[in-house]
């Protein structure tokens, strides 16, 4: 890669885990989930359709299936769309919820090392897909995660529990 090509990739890998790190113009996966308190994991408010559990685990089984999908040719991803959504309204302790947590953001950290020792290969279609690259996975799971930290934040404000 020429110095040139070096700086353009290095700026476009330096966006792409501020996107996918939630530091730009909303708040963090990591500041939606901060101090809920443990009572408020499994409650679904009237008229919505899941608790703060269940996207939480929607968010973690999402992204796990795409960062699996990136970098294993022999993946097969759950069924669609119940393998996705978990069951269970809350976690089965708080041990779990912590997990979770953990897992999301150990997930996010290992796609972005993807993403860097793929250099300008992440614009390349994966060879075991149907056209996706590691750049296309890495604004689904943008798109994605950004999305259900929003509905995070909502549900919070329903149980009065956001700033």
């Amino acid at each position: 890669m020429n110095k040139q090509n070096s700086e353009k990739f290095n700026e476009a890998i330096k966006w792409l885990e501020e996107a996918l790190n939630g530091k730009n113009a909303h708040a963090s996966f990591e500041e939606a989930v901060a101090n809920v308190p443990d009572r408020l994991l499994g409650v679904v408010p009237e008229g919505l359709p899941y608790s703060i559990w269940q996207l939480v685990e929607h968010i973690r089984i999402t992204q796990w299936d795409i960062l699996e999908f990136s970098r294993n040719k022999d993946h097969v991803s759950p069924p669609w769309p119940e393998g996705y959504w978990p069951k269970e309204k809350a976690p089965v302790s708080v041990a779990d919820w912590k997990r979770s947590v953990d897992r999301i953001v150990a997930d996010r950290k290992a796609f972005t090392e993807l993403l860097r020792e793929a250099e300008e290969k992440m614009y390349e279609p994966l060879p075991w897909g149907d056209g996706q690259s590691l750049f296309r996975e890495a604004v689904l799971i943008i798109d994605h995660s950004s999305y259900h930290t929003a509905e995070i934040i909502v549900l919070r404000r329903f149980l009065k529990n956001w700033k």
